[in-house]
């Protein structure tokens, strides 16, 4: 399994510590968003039979059921990109990475509805769920494969044009051979 470092050097580095920075300043922002209290005079009572919150939010027309419907894909979303950018692996099955961003957002998901039960205002809700789910495993496959496809083929034609230039180059004995996992002597 490659690393983004093994081909592109310090760059693979920085993506993937802006990976990490973006993904601990969305999770901050998540948290400010969803877990601070609330003043609010009246909250309506905790959903917990799936899609009874999405089919109320469609009774409503569907410019608001767009608006909170959305809300609940976007929220999330962004862990579908920053999960696999801060990993920095180009080599890896498209379905085994869907699979972890979207466990992961699942897991984040219902991390912050449990939370939310003790935070005055904030209502337990079984469609947030799904939709912050949703949202992050729509983001990855919209993001994610045409990325790494990209990267693949830079990483390939800087690959071509190293061994072009290693062939032309006038040295008369070539490389020096290494033997991987032996350290140089003393």
């Amino acid at each position: 399994m490659q690393r983004l470092g093994t081909y592109g050097g310090s760059a693979g580095v920085r993506v993937r510590a802006a990976g990490g920075v973006l993904l601990v300043a969305h999770l901050v922002l998540v948290a400010w968003i969803t877990l601070r209290p609330l003043d609010v005079t009246w909250v309506s009572a905790a959903n917990l039979r799936p899609f009874a919150g999405i089919r109320g939010d469609l009774a409503l027309g569907w410019p608001e059921a767009a608006l909170r419907i959305g809300e609940g894909l976007a929220l999330l979303a962004p862990l579908g990109v920053l999960l696999p950018m801060a990993h920095g692996r180009l080599a890896v099955s498209s379905i085994a990475s869907l699979a972890r961003a979207v466990a992961a957002g699942a897991l984040l998901s219902l991390a912050i509805e449990l939370l939310q039960t003790g935070v005055p205002g904030q209502v337990v809700d079984i469609d947030s769920i799904l939709l912050n789910t949703v949202g992050v495993g729509l983001a990855h496959l919209a993001v994610v494969p045409v990325v790494r496809a990209s990267l693949r083929r830079r990483a390939e034609c800087l690959v071509r044009a190293g061994l072009r230039r290693e062939e032309t180059s006038e040295t008369s004995q070539g490389r020096t051979p290494t033997i991987p996992r032996v350290g140089m002597a003393p």
